[in-house]
């Protein structure tokens, strides 16, 4: 039996388990140690390559502590103080409550940088408050989950980190390079939202008011200075984004922790009356935590990244073992041969797309991105904006069966089932690609910020 007919049968192996539910870190565990085997590579290459990931990575040490700083904001409470300044600012139109949970998972993921913490977070605030508003459970459902998307985009960014690290690009230059598609993606699903709930008449509405707009803006002040503090020193260059996340997870520790006695001081003033009834002192203070609670929720965190960090790990084995194979060859020599620039760029953007709807992103990132980027590179596709274009439709595969991740977590917290939310994902799914093609099309849209450019 040759070598190949051996990795054939391993791949097949290997799928099987990955439709059967087996973790993704194991299947491709199972699949770089079966072929290491069969190409003689030893067991020494594998832990050496693990090592070099983990000692050599420091913009990797960012991940970690921006996953534990959107665990710190949702404890302390300054994310649904984010909430309710969004839907303060749309809650007078039809489908305001919804467009609102869609902008407070732009400014959840300003901070946090993850989309399954961003739809888990939102969606579990906001779904109820949607279904006692008289929306369908399956699209505010579907609304949490298709918000969760602009997570890896809006800086800061884990995946952007992890691209990178992989491509050698600058991250702050990718974090700047976000900011206008990852609104333009958040404005695309808000129109999105409005169109169906003004069709199916969903939504109660509030009136749009001066007074309370004030002050869940006060209510929402940490979170405006949390998300300033990172983009103010990752743009000016006075922090790496490494540096920027251990500051903002210090801010959120202190803001946490000294901010319980006082709102204690108050009475608890956020669960017992309306914002319109509270005084400007009063919104100026968040629930916090206690300091005893600090190790749970890193605990928590750490769990996040015990998943992510050993798959990063195990799929840089998997590059090598895939260039040894010719695979990067065969997919490169494919892609070059569809023509010029715009044949390139849209063979690259189907291959990231149809890839995101069985593998999630990060895989998606590291198997890919190495193979495709030098590719859009040598037709001149400027590297910031592929980088963009190619996590933009990453994140789209965040909601695109079978895989979409965002679902599932969706579907966790908020008790509806994973299959009735496909349905309200469409509009949002034709949103985001129209958004991505935009992107793809318009340069600008990712280096007009960035200086020098």
């Amino acid at each position: 039996m040759t070598d190949g007919t051996i990795i054939t049968l391993i791949s097949l192996g290997v799928t099987v388990l990955f439709m059967l539910g087996t973790p993704v870190f194991l299947v491709i565990a199972y699949w770089v140690l079966g072929c290491s085997f069969v190409l003689g590579m030893t067991l020494d290459n594998i832990g050496s390559a693990l090592s070099d990931v983990f000692t050599d990575g420091f913009a990797l040490l960012a991940m970690p502590l921006f996953i534990l700083t959107g665990d710190l904001i949702n404890k302390s409470g300054i994310a649904r103080r984010l909430s309710d300044f969004a839907y303060s600012c749309l809650g007078w139109l039809r489908g305001g409550l919804a467009m609102a949970s869609l902008g407070a998972c732009g400014l959840f993921a300003a901070i946090s940088g993850s989309n399954s913490a961003t739809t888990a977070t939102i969606g579990s605030m906001l779904h109820p408050e949607m279904v006692k508003g008289g929306y369908d459970e399956r699209f505010s459902a579907a609304t949490a989950a298709a918000g969760g998307t602009v997570g890896i985009i809006i800086p800061p960014s884990i995946i952007f980190i992890v691209y990178g690290f992989l491509m050698n690009l600058p991250i702050s230059d990718l974090f700047v390079a976000g900011i206008i598609p990852g609104s333009m993606m958040v404005l695309g699903m808000m129109l999105a939202c409005w169109i169906v709930c003004m069709y199916n008449g969903w939504g109660y509405l509030i009136p749009l008011q001066l007074s309370r707009m004030l002050k869940t803006a006060v209510g929402a002040w940490l979170g405006f200075f949390a998300i300033g503090l990172v983009l103010w020193g990752i743009y000016t260059g006075k922090f790496s984004p490494t540096e920027a996340a251990g500051v903002t997870v210090g801010f959120c520790v202190i803001v946490g922790v000294l901010s319980l006695p006082l709102f204690r001081l108050m009475g608890a003033p956020d669960s017992e009356r309306p914002v319109s009834d509270k005084s400007y002192g009063e919104m100026l203070v968040v629930e916090g935590f206690k300091v005893s609670e600090i190790p749970s929720i890193t605990m928590r965190s750490a769990q996040i990244t015990g998943i992510l960090a050993p798959l990063i790990a195990v799929s840089v084995v998997m590059q090598q073992i895939l260039s040894l194979l010719g695979a990067q060859e065969v997919i490169g020599n494919f892609v070059t041969s569809m023509g010029g620039y715009h044949a390139v760029l849209f063979t690259a953007m189907g291959i990231v797309f149809v890839t995101g709807m069985i593998l999630e992103s990060l895989p998606v990132t590291i198997i890919l991105a190495p193979i495709l980027a030098p590719i859009a590179a040598s037709v001149g596709v400027d590297p910031i904006h592929f980088a963009v274009i190619f996590l933009v439709g990453a994140s789209i595969g965040f909601i695109t069966p079978p895989y979409g991740l965002n679902l599932y977590v969706a579907s966790g917290v908020t008790g509806v089932p994973y299959f009735r939310l496909l349905k309200f994902t469409l509009i949002y799914l034709a949103a985001l690609l129209t958004v991505w093609l935009i992107v793809a099309l318009v340069p600008a849209t990712t280096t007009l910020l960035l200086p020098g450019r």
